[in-house]
């Protein structure tokens, strides 16, 4: 393990499609795999708090399940919505 990398799943635990929820030095994170590529981003909105693992993942973009805030995965960026910043992103290594 790389310093700065925490293991958090097996990539046989995510196939395409999928999201998991973990926490990491006491933070929620959101680990994606869009297509065979993973992601990994805060597990927060910006807007009410509300965990985007409960939101839906279609493409690259995860909708907040609460108030509809879009994100894109790859990057955090806000797309659309009630928020008024970004989600953090965090670099995955797979091994």
């Amino acid at each position: 393990m790389l310093e700065g990398f925490v293991p958090v799943a097996a990539a046989s635990e995510l196939p395409p499609g999928a999201m998991k929820r973990v926490v990491v030095g006491g933070e929620r994170t959101l680990v994606v795999n869009v297509g065979g590529d993973f992601y990994a981003l805060r597990d927060v909105c910006g807007h009410a708090g509300a965990p985007l693992s409960t939101g839906d993942l279609v493409g690259y973009v995860i909708e907040c399940p609460l108030h509809y805030a879009c994100f894109d995965v790859r990057t955090g960026k806000l797309l659309s919505g009630p928020v008024s910043g970004d989600v953090a992103t965090y670099q995955v290594r797979v091994e």
